[in-house]
């Protein structure tokens, strides 16, 4: 049986930094060197990999839709060539960046899996050397055809996924929707579908471009003035972190600036700051008010998942009602 093989982008990240008197830092060339010193790896076992060093690699705290963009148009480059993909990435914004190619990749049929480490893959203790050996072993023999996040032993959907320890091995949690797979003694299929390539459609990337968002959060006391002010800014959308199930401050001057925004056509989104839960605007009357300002429900969707759904909807051709219609759909598994 010919063996699978996998495409791995290493776009930067701590999984291929070396130590050096300054600190953790990139060196070109380190990673791939240490790749193959593993001879894990490379057990009958295991797929055959190609890795591709991103020149200059990318501190994830500097990652943008741009980047967001390169990586897609890589994946697709790359794509008729290659059984799957794993995308090696640092660990603050790779949620953002899972959430974002679930919406870019159409089409999709084919693992895409976003992966890293909380320790570089060279030193003794490092989680890096696990979560690559997972991601590899999964994409090649449990192909679950969508974008997903690897860590410690959770396969996660990427647009369900978030950071959620800064320091510790188990830094990603998907809070609404149960893992696609777990790695233990045995791999076991949850939520996932492991399914062979059947689409006959080719992949589409869809294009996206930064765009203004604005995110608030709302807490006791706010002043309508800080609304005022981030909606004073050239934003297209802005993102209410409420209370609970959606619930807001019955201030008049505040609905009315949201209500503003509605009629200038920025999208406004509802979401819980809470950890686990979903929207409900029709539960209280404190949610009502922000329903008929015209806010739109987040539902069970992490911030990650709603900022890059909204770079998706606003990159797009569409009519304002249309962003909204989309908003609320489920479009690739990112709400219940």
């Amino acid at each position: 049986m010919q063996k699978k093989k996998i495409y791995i982008a290493y776009t930067g990240g701590t999984i291929g930094m070396k130590k050096s008197p300054q600190g953790y830092i990139p060196v070109e060339g380190y990673i791939t060197d240490v790749v193959n010193s593993l001879p894990e790896l490379f057990r009958d076992e295991m797929p055959e990999f190609v890795i591709n060093e991103y020149s200059p690699v990318i501190d994830s705290s500097n990652m943008s839709p741009n980047d967001w963009q390169v990586i897609a148009n890589d994946i697709a480059t790359n794509y008729d060539e290659f059984d799957g993909f794993v995308v090696l990435h640092g660990t603050d914004t790779m949620a953002y960046t899972a959430s974002a190619l679930s919406f870019m990749l159409e089409n999709l049929s084919k693992p895409v899996i976003v992966t890293g480490s909380q320790i570089p893959l060279s030193e003794i203790r490092s989680d890096g050397q696990t979560n690559l050996l997972n991601a590899l072993y999964l994409a090649a023999n449990y192909p679950i055809p969508e974008v997903s996040l690897f860590f410690n032993n959770k396969l996660l959907r990427g647009n369900r996924s978030t950071k959620a320890d800064s320091t510790g091995f188990n830094a990603f949690d998907s809070p609404n929707f149960e893992p696609l797979a777990t790695a233990g003694i045995q791999i076991k299929i949850e939520a996932g579908e492991v399914v062979s390539p059947s689409s006959t459609e080719p992949l589409k990337v869809v294009t996206i471009s930064g765009q203004p968002i604005g995110v608030v959060t709302l807490y006791p006391g706010i002043s309508h003035t800080v609304i005022a002010n981030v909606l004073a800014q050239p934003v297209n959308a802005l993102i209410v972190q409420s209370y609970g199930v959606g619930n807001a401050p019955q201030d008049s001057a505040l609905i009315a600036e949201l209500r503003n925004a509605h009629e200038r056509e920025i999208l406004i989104v509802n979401r819980t700051q809470c950890f686990r839960g979903q929207v409900n605007m029709d539960g209280y009357a404190t949610g009502h008010v922000l329903k008929d300002a015209g806010a739109l429900s987040a539902a069970d969707m992490t911030l990650e998942a709603c900022l890059t759904k909204l770079h998706y909807l606003l990159s797009q051709d569409l009519s304002y009602d249309q962003r909204r219609t989309l908003f609320i759909e489920n479009l690739k598994g990112e709400r219940s």
